[in-house]
């Protein structure tokens, strides 16, 4: 998940090389920082390489799937929230907002959690993250950056150019340094993982692995925002591409080398950030306190940003009609101060839950990464719909809608894998969370006078509702968990 920086802050005119940056700014994040534990922890090697694969071609879809609807829906320009509701209507909008909003919030809150993981490492009373020292500290911490927002404090390009510093020059010389010290020997002893029968079939492996490999990436959809602000409009394309490209090569030489310098088994035992511990086994104690440096200046320029990212979602939706218009309200500095309340409010509940739940970095991913499912699958099902009715295509397009129709498939067949690759824990999870939003969707539409659902929209909810209680009777028995 990657610390987006505002379009705004971006030159007024930028060429391929700058738009390639930030392309890769925006899905360079915390979660690689993790990647070798997280990855090991699920899958061998030969799994591994195959998740890679898989999500490689599908993120890419998607990346295509963003770009496309830039080019063919200008006139959108709210984000994911805004595809959703032009395709699907206003309810299946505002929930697509909701998810996205909440897997923005979840993401705050692993942050905090990876955070205090790192320095755990140094000072033990912050164990991983969760200790109630831990919470507290990210509370204080969190507060701070919500006077910082509600001052109207707003991402500079300095800033901007330090955090990414911060990420590139710490992972580069980690590939570096793992390459170095890289062993056949040991990459090769265990492909398909079957000396470790906890970790299933060579399928189940791939299954485990899917919700972390796609948690790195969320943020490929910010690529679009720099549409505008592109001195030519076919750069974007161009930068999406080779920035796309380049965070995947990034991210599976750090996964897949790491499993040359140490077992799976010895990887999915490592506290995070595990690429402080990796390297540190490979160097010595100064590759770790690197690594730890890197991250933590990333961390706390991503936290900013998603708190901001996520307040802005739900303003977006009340601006529209599709939130309580309490949302949408500003303060004297141009700030949603309603909504940053309600986003500040939400990560601080769920830092207290991972006090009792004794929740971790990677649960937090997986339930993040659910909550943006959706999302991403109603922006492929519009723009496979767009292309199928040929909407913002001129006549002589023929065979651009046919590459776009290919696209918008890809996109949704790998959406619909996702789901399943999440299983039923995170679907019914996600329902719980999903739920709650359909009060606000509903104190909107009777401000408006609006009838509150139509008929298939009844349907949508009433098979929410009944995830979500199945969801909270899974709670109370003990059979599911955060």
């Amino acid at each position: 998940m990657g610390a987006r920086s505002r379009a705004l802050t971006a030159p007024a005119q930028l060429r391929l090389g700058p738009l390639t940056a930030l392309v890769v700014g925006s899905m360079v994040g915390g979660g690689i920082f993790s990647l070798p534990q997280n990855t090991a922890a699920s899958a061998g090697v030969g799994a591994t390489a195959l998740a890679w694969g898989i999500t490689g071609l599908g993120m890419l879809a998607l990346a295509f799937v963003f770009v496309n609807l830039t080019l063919r829906r200008p006139d959108l320009d709210s984000g994911v929230y805004a595809y959703a509701r032009a395709g699907f209507g206003p309810f299946v909008g505002f929930s697509s907002a909701w998810g996205y909003w909440f897997m923005a919030v979840l993401g705050n809150v692993g942050y905090y959690v990876l955070l205090f993981s790192t320095l755990g490492h140094y000072l033990p009373v912050f164990g991983d993250g969760n200790t109630p020292l831990a919470v507290g500290c990210a509370s204080v911490m969190l507060w701070a950056m919500h006077a910082l927002v509600l001052r109207g404090i707003k991402e500079a390009a300095v800033i901007n150019q330090i955090t990414t510093v911060a990420k590139l020059v710490p992972l580069g010389l980690f590939v570096l340094l793992v390459a170095l010290a890289f062993r056949t020997d040991l990459f090769t002893q265990d492909i398909w993982g079957r000396a470790n029968p906890a970790l299933g079939s060579v399928t189940e492996q791939v299954r485990g692995m899917m919700l972390v490999t796609v948690w790195v990436f969320i943020g490929v959809e910010g690529a679009s925002v720099y549409s505008a602000r592109a001195a030519r409009r076919i750069d974007v394309g161009r930068a999406t591409l080779l920035g796309f490209l380049f965070t995947l090569a990034l991210l599976v030489s750090v996964s897949l080398l790491s499993l040359g310098v140490l077992s799976q088994p010895e990887l999915a035992r490592l506290k995070n950030p595990s690429m402080a511990h990796v390297l540190a086994h490979v160097v010595g104690p100064w590759g770790a306190a690197l690594i730890s440096v890197g991250l933590l200046i990333s961390l706390s320029g991503a936290l900013l940003s998603w708190l901001m990212l996520s307040s802005e979602t739900l303003y977006m939706a009340a601006r529209d009609g599709t939130a309580p218009h309490w949302l949408a309200r500003e303060n004297a500095r141009g700030v949603p101060a309603p909504a940053l309340w309600l986003t500040s409010g939400c990560v601080q509940a769920f830092l207290l839950i991972t006090l009792v739940s004794n929740s971790t970095y990677l649960s937090l991913v997986n339930l993040g990464t659910s909550m943006v499912l959706l999302p991403y699958t109603w922006a492929a099902l519009f723009a496979l719909a767009l292309a199928w009715r040929g909407q913002g295509y001129g006549a002589a397009q023929a065979a651009l809608r046919l590459r776009d129709m290919g696209v918008g498939a890809a996109a949704v067949l790998y959406a619909a894998w996702l789901l399943y690759a999440g299983g039923m824990k995170y679907l019914l999870l996600s329902a719980l969370l999903y739920a709650p939003g359909a009060l606000l969707y509903a104190w909107a539409r009777r401000e408006h006078g609006r009838a509150l659902l139509s008929r298939a929209e009844w349907l949508a909810f009433v098979a929410l509702l009944v995830a979500a209680g199945i969801g909270v009777w899974g709670l109370r028995a003990g059979w599911l968990n955060l």
